[in-house]
């Protein structure tokens, strides 16, 4: 429950964070920008500045306080002397990757960013939860019963081309064989539409899930990255698929997860909402809508 709220509020935050984004950039250049047409319906134009006007009246409010709320933790942070490790952020960020990825997640951030986004909630909870504390019994025994929370099995990032026949597949590795772009070739022939709007890209998959056939894992095991397969029989027809990006699975030890532990068991027994709202105050936040309430 934690881990899916955790990737809950990453994902609120990276939207609003674009939105921001597209916000910001409109404001470099001044009304020249704001005059610009950024949609025609018939002789009805919509401006730019229409458009942001929009944006901030629907979407102001809860940017602005997203990114109060980035400083006020890192301000408690820093109030606190809280840090989280790196071990912490690349564990969170590897199962983020491998269970909780979507075809078009690089084109929505970068890896960094993602991590950024990490290390925030991170923060939040170890702020949160700094004064439980919690025997290393319980802990422990926390480890023990959920040990398959704590193992990340090896996951393969892959795309591919389906196709009806099987001589539509053999023709499709001869023109990869001889240079041809698999992206290309997946937007253009494959006919499971959905992938082959995005290239071919299926994201990461792992043994045992059932969305694609096993097959898919079996052959990945053996290709290199970059490498593409010789046709497999599918349901649909026949599918060439090509390895992208390989992460290994890893076991995490008591020792890896401890910290973590103890901020989920301390999440789950806190009554109250797990918000930074409550260091609003102890932060001296003082903000546009605020100022709008008090008057």
């Amino acid at each position: 429950m934690r881990r899916n709220q955790l990737w809950i509020v990453i994902a609120a935050l990276i939207i609003l964070n674009c939105i921001t984004v597209a916000y910001f950039l409109s404001k470099v250049n001044g009304s020249a920008i704001s005059e610009e047409v950024v949609a025609q319906v018939g002789k009805n134009k919509i401006s730019r500045q229409e458009w942001l006007n929009e944006l901030e009246t629907r979407y102001g409010k809860d940017v602005l306080k997203d990114m109060i709320d980035q400083q006020v933790i890192e301000e408690m942070a820093a109030k606190y002397k809280i840090k989280v490790s790196e071990e912490d952020i690349d564990r969170e960020y590897r199962i983020l990757q491998t269970t909780y990825s979507s075809p078009g997640e690089n084109k929505l951030t970068s890896k960094k960013r993602w991590k950024e986004h990490i290390r925030n909630s991170l923060l939040q909870e170890e702020i949160l939860t700094r004064d439980v504390v919690i025997s290393d019994k319980e802990l422990k025994s926390y480890y023990e019963d959920n040990k398959k929370l704590f193992s990340v099995p090896t996951a393969y990032h892959l795309s591919h081309i389906i196709v009806k026949t099987q001589a539509e597949a053999k023709k499709a590795v001869t023109e990869l064989s001889q240079g041809s772009s698999f992206s290309a070739l997946a937007m253009e022939r494959s006919i499971e539409e959905f992938s082959a709007n995005e290239g071919g890209n299926i994201g990461y998959i792992i043994d045992g899930e059932d969305r694609f056939p096993a097959e898919y894992i079996q052959t990945a095991e053996k290709l290199k990255k970059g490498e593409f397969s010789e046709p497999i029989k599918v349901d649909e027809g026949y599918a060439v698929i090509k390895l992208e990006k390989e992460v290994e699975g890893k076991n995490y030890s008591f020792k890896d997860v401890k910290q973590q532990i103890r901020r989920e068991i301390a999440l789950e027994q806190m009554k109250t909402p797990t918000s930074v709202d409550a260091f609003w105050e102890e932060a001296k936040v003082e903000w546009f809508y605020g100022k709008e309430k008090e008057n």
